[in-house]
Order: structure tokens, then sequence, then C-alpha cells
């Protein structure tokens, strides 16, 4: 009886990781029309599109300012040169930073400078706690951008494997991906293993899904009866 119940939640909490990638998507990066699986120079793009969720602003309007960024020629910061201070300002507004727009210029501006020639992959460290700070430091990041950025090079920078976000950790438990007593990396990795999906997908899913619902999670119900699950609207990853 006690392995055809495990099999039973198993199998609900195979199903309920598809939906939810299915429904509130999977990377932000892929969104963008990025691929960091194929190589540093899309790393770089990443690194300039994980830049624009440094503001209080919603990821689809960093989604489409990226895309509107790339279209015109500035996909990764060695391409910001090409480009005048009120240009960015510009592709910034017409994305939506209306409110931001200068900072954020001024930032993309720094970003270049302080990476140059050699890119973002120039600040990684042998200690994953090295290269976690020297990206803290670049202009328009923080710990939450950071986080962002490498929780989609898991597996593609070597030792980049970071913990879990807590808010994807939170939204698990309100789910049910996840026991009170569960390491959140790898069990959330063994549900992912199982129902097919790429780890970084379901935990940017379930970023998504706290972005949306946590103000309710007190008065919802969670798990199997949860009000938001794989029905709640995208949010911002934070930055």
């Amino acid at each position: 009886m006690a392995r055809a119940a495990q099999t039973t939640e198993d199998s609900r909490q195979e199903a309920l990781a598809g939906r939810l990638v299915e429904t509130l998507g999977g990377r932000f990066s892929r969104e963008m029309g990025i691929d960091v699986d194929r190589g540093e120079r899309e790393v770089e793009r990443w690194s300039l599109a994980a830049t624009l969720f440094g503001t209080r602003i919603s990821a689809a309007i960093a989604v489409r300012t990226y895309r509107l960024m790339a279209r015109a020629g500035v996909r990764a910061p060695a391409d910001v040169d090409r480009y005048s201070w009120d240009d960015l300002v510009d592709l910034l507004d017409r994305g939506g930073y209306v409110r931001y727009d200068y900072r954020t210029a001024t930032r993309l501006q720094r970003l270049a400078a302080v990476l140059g020639r050699g890119g973002v992959g120039a600040l990684r460290k042998d200690r994953m706690t090295d290269t976690r700070a020297a990206l803290d430091a670049l202009p328009g990041w923080g710990p939450m951008t950071v986080t962002l950025f490498l929780r989609e090079l898991r597996g593609v920078w070597p030792g980049v494997d970071p913990p879990v976000d807590d808010r994807a950790a939170e939204a698990a438990r309100h789910v049910g991906l996840l026991g009170e007593d569960d390491q959140p990396l790898e069990q959330l990795r063994e549900v992912a293993t199982r129902a097919g999906l790429d780890l970084r997908d379901l935990e940017a899913s379930l970023v998504r899904l706290w972005l949306a619902h946590h103000r309710e999670f007190q008065r919802c119900p969670g798990g199997p009866r949860c009000s938001g699950g794989p029905n709640a609207r995208r949010g911002k990853p934070g930055g």
C-alpha cells in the first residue's frame, strides 16, 4: 500500500510540474529568444537581458524590451557602445521603461564599460562565492539578478548549481511539490527528472507562480486545491 501511495504521489507531482511549466512558462532566457546552452555568445546576451530585470518592472516589459533591443542590434553588452545614450533611452521607452529609462540606459553603458572585451565570462571564478560576488558588483545588478542569471546557467558554466530560489521553494511547498523537510534542490531535481523537464524550467515556473500568487498563500488551501496553481498569471522574476 505504501508503495502504491508513493507511486500515486509521484505521478501527481510529475503531472503538476509539467502543467506549471506549460502554463506559466519556463526559463526567461528562452522566452527572450536566448539559448545559453549554445555557448558563451548566448550567455553574453543573457547578461544584458538579465540586467533589464534590475528595476521594478514586469517580466512582460523586460522580455518585450530585450526583443526590441535585439532587433535594433543591441543583443549583448558589447553592442551597447555602438549606440548613444539617447538611442538607448529611446529603445527603453519603446519597450515600456518610461519611468526607468534614464537610469537603465546609464546602467547599460556602465555594464558595457565594466565588462569590456572579456565579457561576463571573465567573471567566472574557481569558487562559486567569488563568482557571485563579481556578478553582484556589476552595475544595475544585485542578489536577485545574480540569482536569476545563475539559475539559468545551471549545467552551462562548470560548477554552477545554485540553491533553489527561496520564492520557488515556497511556491513548491504551497502546491505540494516539496514537503517541509525536503531539500529543495534535490527534491525538485528529482521531480523534474521524473517529469522529463529541465530543472531550470521548473524552478522558473515556480518563481512565476510565487510572483503571481504569493499574496494569496495564507488564504489559499494550496496543494491540489490551490486557487492559483498553473492558472496563475506570469509575473516579474525580480532583479
